[in-house]
């Protein structure tokens, strides 16, 4: 694909926040004390303080970065049970029961969603819709048939069908009914602004890093400040704090990629994703009046594989060939969380640690999960009882699959932190072209330089300052990815993602 295709356009912040009216907050600047500590911004944090506030506690949302930026503003924004084919794989490894609660939970999320908005009037784009899994492989025939027997276990409203109601080729597709989309940033503002007037606290560019835990938790804050509360929410996409729960050997980072485009034949309605690899989805949305094709996938482990450029290359490609593309509006990247069991984690973050919460792991479905989340969360700490809370526990371990994919994984970790150690670099600074990076040799040490458009050389020591993985660049995004946890970094060294907590170190030339 010619250069010029390499550079398509992406907007530099999520594309829902475009044209919204979303206040800002300072930074947290002195102690504070609350009855609960939310640190996360994205859905989950807001949900759950939303909640919260309403239970009538004072919540403090703490937020690294800015309020509903990251995940959140660059979701599909699908609200659905339908999680891939997961339903008949949780009746094998957990139970009938367990997985009828796991549909259970994703069905009262959705309709908390339609309540609330009925119940502060939000115009959000809201619209329900049949999601289907579809294939085009003779192999995935019989997996969609054995999932459709997993509905009719579970009452689940679907069913197998021979072809989707648009013009779209396929062998078989399930559908699962009444499932639903919407514009997440346009949902949370009102909560927000219910947060704020009911004297709840919201505190941006403000990064939680430890919790000193005597009677009750202190979070504390770089910089300085604390918050003193009764309960702390780890509600970030990787949890700031692990308390020896070992997060980082129980779950697995994985980027996919969208792109949004208007194309030659109107945008069919529905939700769409295929049950075979590579990943390919497509769904309408509404964007500036107009609807508009959002087509993602190729899914991968953070830090890993083909240079991921050539993922962008190849949803667009896929894009244009299945629906012609007329305008190419932007793209974007996900990097998402998923557990041993493929289930959540939510609840307290150890058996030891009853006043800690935390949600994370939601696989590719956040909109959904993070609700089901904040839900959990509020009854927990009302103490009230939740039939969902055993289901979600993070400290349930589930020998089957559980034992095989914690070795997977940790092997995996292992494999990587050896070869990025081994691996002598070959190019020098001077090979690079502008808007280009690579791991490059400086004095014979292996290191990441990037030249910016302008010529400008940033340069970073590649020890990722997690567990010392050498991270990798990704020259879809312009940032360079740890392919052992997921920790990501700019150009400069800055941290965007966790578990990682301090910056590359920078290197001077000079």
């Amino acid at each position: 694909m010619p250069n010029e295709e390499v550079k398509m356009p992406q907007f530099p912040e999520p594309i829902w926040k475009q044209g919204m009216d979303i206040p800002g907050y300072s930074e947290l600047l002195e102690d504070i004390e609350v009855d609960v500590a939310i640190v996360g911004g994205g859905i989950t944090g807001i949900t759950t303080g939303y909640l919260l506030t309403k239970e009538g506690l004072k919540v403090a949302i703490i937020e690294a970065g800015e309020l509903l930026n990251g995940t959140t503003g660059h979701t599909t924004a699908k609200v659905t049970a339908q999680h891939g084919l997961i339903y008949d794989e949780l009746i094998q490894n957990l139970g009938k029961e367990q997985a009828r609660l796991y549909y259970e939970a994703s069905t009262e999320a959705i309709q908390f969603i339609k309540e609330t908005i009925k119940e502060h009037g939000i115009e959000c784009d809201f619209s329900e819709e049949d999601a289907y899994i579809f294939t085009n492989s003779d192999e995935y025939i019989p997996k969609l048939k054995t999932e459709e027997q997993a509905y009719k276990e579970l009452g689940i409203n679907g069913e197998l069908v021979e072809q989707l109601p648009i013009d779209y080729s396929v062998k078989a597709a399930l559908v699962m009914r009444s499932q639903a989309q919407f514009h997440p940033i346009k949902y949370l503002k009102p909560l927000i602004e219910y947060i704020q007037q009911s004297g709840g606290l919201i505190f941006e560019h403000t990064t939680a890093t430890d919790v000193d835990y005597a009677e009750y938790p202190i979070v504390i804050t770089r910089g300085g400040p604390k918050v003193k509360c009764k309960y702390v929410c780890a509600c970030s996409h990787f949890p700031f704090y692990d308390g020896l729960g070992f997060y980082p050997t129980r779950m697995y980072a994985e980027r996919s990629y969208l792109i949004a485009v208007k194309t030659e034949k109107d945008p069919p309605p529905g939700m769409y994703i295929n049950a075979e690899q590579p990943t390919r989805s497509f769904r309408r949305m509404n964007y500036q009046g107009e609807n508009v094709l959002l087509v993602g996938g190729e899914n991968h482990k953070t830090g890993q594989g083909i240079p991921t450029i050539q993922h962008y290359e190849a949803i667009e490609e896929y894009a244009q060939t299945t629906f012609g593309i007329k305008d190419f509006l932007f793209r974007w990247s996900a990097q998402d969380l998923t557990t041993l069991d493929k289930v959540p984690y939510i609840g307290r973050i150890t058996s030891n640690h009853d006043r800690i919460l935390v949600a994370t792991g939601f696989r590719k479905w956040g909109m959904t999960n993070s609700t089901v989340s904040a839900l959990l969360i509020r009854d927990i700490i009302r103490e009230k009882e939740n039939r969902f809370e055993k289901l979600f526990s993070p400290s349930r371990f589930n020998a089957d699959p559980s034992v095989k994919e914690f070795i997977s994984t940790n092997f995996d970790v292992a494999k990587h932190l050896v070869e990025g150690k081994l691996e002598y670099p070959l190019r020098d600074i001077e090979d690079l072209e502008k808007d280009e990076g690579s791991v490059v040799n400086v004095n014979g040490k292996r290191a990441g330089a990037y030249r910016d458009s302008e010529g400008k050389i940033y340069v970073v020591d590649t020890t990722c300052t997690h567990l010392g993985c050498e991270v990798e660049w990704n020259s879809g995004d312009r940032t360079w990815d740890c392919p052992c946890h997921g920790s990501r970094f700019s150009i400069a060294g800055d941290v965007i993602e966790g578990p990682a907590e301090t910056s590359l170190e920078k290197i001077d030339l000079e």
